[in-house]
């Protein structure tokens, strides 16, 4: 399962014996995920021009997804005493998998947010499991490679652009703050200007409290989602192409 992307680099782990529930239960669902994901293409341009919001890359793989019948759905979990309503919950899950035996697979794409989305979601799962409204929970984010090789494509990005002063990104649309032009200036003098973006770029829009693979797996180490089944899945650093 998934071998197409541990070749290509992705990281991939199951807990609470996920890879079999797919495996077994759920194959054609797993195939699309297979099929969506190597198309995954970020140009660091977009990248850059993100600021750290969602990439156009991602973007398309949730319309990828969402074609393919991946699609955002409400879950309101009701308590009832002798038929009256008496307490509800709603779960709102981005891409859903609906499967002909009538289970419900539940996939988030956490790109760049705060890593306290990772609680919220993984908790989430956790409720909708326990309640049976779900099979498994799945979760897409960046990759360890991809974290870590931020700077280093946003260097590379910058020499293939022959890109020497800040005026220089802003066609590509980077726009720094103040803070971080004074802050990129200061860097400059003593490391170079294409160490001095990536370094204030990469920290301010990509850093260690966001999205990514080690903030994930922190989260699994203290048991939140617990004992859902997951699947997790990040996308290396050669899915951004340096143009």
């Amino acid at each position: 399962m998934f071998q197409s992307l541990r070749a290509r680099g992705f990281d991939l782990a199951f807990r609470s014996h996920a890879e079999a529930i797919l495996r077994v239960d759920f194959p054609d669902a797993a195939d699309e995920i297979e099929t969506a994901l190597p198309g995954v293409s970020i140009p660091a341009a977009e990248l850059i021009a993100s600021g750290g919001g969602e990439a156009k890359g991602t973007q398309r793989l949730r319309h990828a997804l969402a074609v393919i019948g991946w699609r955002k759905r409400k879950f309101i979990v009701e308590k009832r005493i002798d038929g009256v309503p008496s307490e509800s919950q709603t779960h709102e899950v981005d891409h859903v998998r609906t499967t002909p035996s009538g289970h419900y697979l539940a996939l988030e794409i956490e790109w760049n947010n705060k890593d306290p989305f990772f609680d919220r979601d993984l908790e989430n799962f956790k409720r909708l499991h326990a309640d049976g409204a779900i099979s498994c929970g799945i979760i897409i984010t960046r990759g360890r490679t991809l974290q870590d090789g931020l700077r280093d494509i946003v260097r590379r990005f910058i020499a293939r652009h022959s890109i020497g002063e800040l005026a220089q990104l802003a066609p590509w649309g980077y726009r720094p703050t103040p803070r971080q032009t004074e802050a990129i200036r200061r860097r400059a003098d003593r490391h170079g200007f294409a160490d001095a973006v990536a370094d204030v770029f990469v920290s301010d829009t990509f850093g260690e409290a966001t999205t990514h693979w080690r903030k994930l797996e922190e989260r699994l180490a203290r048991g939140v989602g617990n004992p859902c089944p997951l699947v997790l899945i990040g996308p290396p650093a050669g899915v951004v192409a340096v143009d």
